[in-house]
């Protein structure tokens, strides 16, 4: 079985973020603490015009938390600590001055929503379902709800997260705003983000870099309000409720 990677491979300015985990692509605290550095670290190599941010294998692109480390999780300050890895890593995707290109060929669930949101351009297969999940183990999207709520709007958001036990179909995340293009396959959603990525090459960084600073103007104060999020889960996770639900993944 292939063991957890963060990587990153750099070619003709773009940037490519790959992260795997044998369990679904889930993000355990170590995996969203190096993407968090990769991303951050390409914000500021000038040879890097444009990121793509993807995970591998075919049909989950992210699984979300790792259930594993939640429920190990036995006080805030832990739980406030393993949440921060999401608000780290959506931070610093907003706060990147290089677009970021998403590449969702599956599934996506929970913080996964979150990731595909805090991108610049996501295009996705028909295969890329989304779910947020987080209240069927007593939680709830609190660290990534501000990074989805801006894509899918209030509406969207809160349908998603209300009905936290179904998939809604990659054509509905489109027609809602999450994903810019759908694709039949994987092969065409790659042949789509590389000539996307090449023609973002070839445009002036610096007008880039203005339009990304236009288009997150109101989110100053998400350091702070993400941070005040995790702490919210962290105290969440620790409930009776959430206790007896994360026991069955043990």
């Amino acid at each position: 079985m292939t063991a957890p990677y963060v990587k990153e491979h750099l070619n003709n300015g773009i940037s490519t973020i790959e992260f795997f985990h044998p369990a679904h692509n889930s993000l355990p605290g170590d995996l969203l603490a190096q993407l968090a550095e990769k991303i951050e670290q390409a914000g500021k190599n000038d040879e890097v015009k444009v990121i793509v941010l993807k995970s591998g294998g075919d049909r989950t692109f992210c699984a979300g938390a790792s259930f594993k480390e939640l429920v190990n999780i036995d006080d805030e300050e832990t739980g406030r600590v393993f949440f921060s890895g999401f608000a780290n890593v959506i931070n610093a995707m907003r706060k990147c001055p290089k677009f970021i290109i998403g590449r969702i060929q599956g599934k996506t669930v929970g913080g996964g929503v979150g990731l595909a949101s805090a991108t610049d351009y996501c295009m996705a297969t028909k295969f890329a379902s989304i779910k947020l999940s987080e209240l069927n183990v007593g939680i709830g999207p609190f660290v990534v709800g501000p990074a989805v709520e801006r894509k899918l709007g209030t509406s969207g958001m809160s349908q998603i997260a209300i009905d936290a036990n179904s998939f809604y179909s990659a054509a509905w995340a489109k027609e809602k705003g999450l994903f810019a293009q759908v694709y039949d396959s994987t092969e065409e959603l790659d042949e789509a983000v590389e000539a996307f990525a090449k023609d973002l090459c070839s445009y002036n960084p610096e007008a880039m870099k203005e339009m990304k600073r236009m288009f997150w103007q109101g989110t100053e104060d998400w350091d702070e309000l993400l941070a005040e999020r995790a702490k919210i889960s962290g105290r969440l996770v620790l409930s009776e409720f959430t206790k007896n639900e994360l026991s069955t993944y043990k």
